[in-house]
């Protein structure tokens, strides 16, 4: 009976372990399960709690009533989105400098979902470059395609090649020494909070001209940079429409985490290559992709999204945006007073520490817990360069962000 079962696929199985946050997930729950008294703090996941703002709840409540009516009923609506809300997702662009146009954006349920499928649109034996630490759904879904070989003792998969990204180098990574085809970048940076100068970002587009490489850039978190000057969208950059895939998404930034919607904008001139050397229009390839594999973000979610982009919306959006942001604030400086050294937190939702010196990540998670009962993420989780460093989230209740704080302070003072 055995030899008639259908075979795996075996790149699974070179997956080092359960994604990350599942994991955090079981050790939670055991900590709780033996301590029923503790509160536990949640900031590990980058999950939202602020409700969706009111002009876009009235939005969605808008287009559920046009589907329960007979004249403004729809059915499947365009796999690339409505294009009332890629004409408003257009005009976002060009607020900020960046050309692009309704039909170079495709809308969708998640980035994390555009991020893992886009790589299908490439061929297997492409050399993929991505940073360390990495937000891991980058590695995973590459090990799965079969692009890689099987991980070292630190974590690191065979044929990959790792960008150190750490404050040794302004946690901005170096060009890579030779040839890479993808090059997986994000900024602001899940998970250390860092921005890339636009100084970076031209370098790496020239490399990527230069070498014919595609930068797939994830700019899910754009909508918290506060800095005047820094760059929102790639294609802020000169000639990187030639050489760029951008993925953004309204998750954290309009609090769609439960709602699902994001959109991924691949310029037309963009191109790759067949097996005979010829160039193909890599827009054409995922739109095939698209319809074939997904049948469209809802109506009345799209009617919300394009209120995101609306004037009352954006208004609103923003107001949460600088909640989580004062949260990030009192993070970053409550533990800099206990003596940690901190990043990010100022373009960015999430805090990126030093773990107390001959502790590894994991150790200051269960210290975290135990003694502060907090929630933290380990750096380890997102890659080898991660060692060391841990991720607290500023999504969160401003009351639990301030006990939080507080309880790292009295609790888990730096120790050298």
């Amino acid at each position: 009976m055995v030899g008639r079962m259908p075979r795996i696929n075996t790149h699974y199985q070179k997956l080092r372990a359960g994604y990350l946050f599942p994991e955090i997930g079981k050790r939670v729950r055991a900590f709780a399960a033996a301590h029923p008294d503790a509160r536990i703090i949640p900031l590990g996941i980058g999950d939202v709690v602020l409700p969706l703002p009111v002009p876009i709840v009235d939005a969605l409540k808008a287009g559920a009533e046009e589907m329960g009516k007979r004249e403004t009923f729809r059915g499947y609506g365009p796999e690339q989105g409505y294009d009332f809300l890629r004409e408003a997702i257009a005009a976002s662009y060009r607020e900020q400098g960046a050309q692009v146009a309704l039909d170079d954006i495709f809308v969708s349920d998640g980035s994390k979902c555009d991020t893992a499928n886009i790589q299908e649109i490439f061929a297997l034996d492409n050399v993929i470059a991505l940073t360390d630490p990495v937000y891991p759904v980058y590695v995973d879904t590459n090990v799965m395609a079969g692009r890689t070989g099987e991980a070292d003792d630190s974590g690191r998969y065979g044929k990959l090649v790792y960008l150190p990204t750490t404050a040794e180098n302004g946690f901005e990574p170096t060009l890579p020494a030779g040839h890479v085809d993808i090059i997986y970048l994000c900024s602001p940076n899940n998970p250390t909070g860092a921005v890339m100068s636009r100084a970076a970002l031209e370098r790496w587009v020239a490399y990527a001209r230069k070498e014919a490489a595609v930068i797939l850039f994830d700019a899910a978190y754009e909508a918290f940079i506060r800095e005047p000057g820094l760059v929102h969208s790639i294609f802020q950059i000169p000639g990187s429409r030639d050489v760029a895939i951008e993925f953004r998404s309204l998750s954290k930034s309009a609090g769609f985490t439960g709602t699902r919607c994001a959109f991924t904008v691949i310029p037309k001139e963009l191109c790759g290559r067949d097996a005979g050397g010829g160039p193909v229009s890599l827009h054409s390839l995922w739109n095939r992709r698209h319809t074939t594999k997904f049948n469209g973000t809802s109506y009345p979610v799209q009617k919300a999204a394009a209120a995101a982009f609306g004037p009352e919306g954006r208004r609103a959006v923003q107001a949460n945006i600088d909640y989580y942001m004062e949260n990030a604030r009192l993070i970053r400086e409550g533990l800099s007073s206990a003596g940690y050294r901190v990043y990010g937190g100022q373009n960015a939702p999430y805090i990126w520490l030093r773990v107390p010196g001959g502790m590894t990540s994991w150790d200051f998670f269960d210290r975290l817990l135990a003694e502060a009962n907090v929630v933290g993420t380990p750096g380890s989780g997102f890659g080898s360069c991660g060692e060391g460093y841990f991720r607290l989230s500023a999504f969160g209740w401003r009351e639990n962000v301030e006990a939080a704080v507080e309880r790292i302070r009295t609790n888990c003072r730096w120790e050298p």
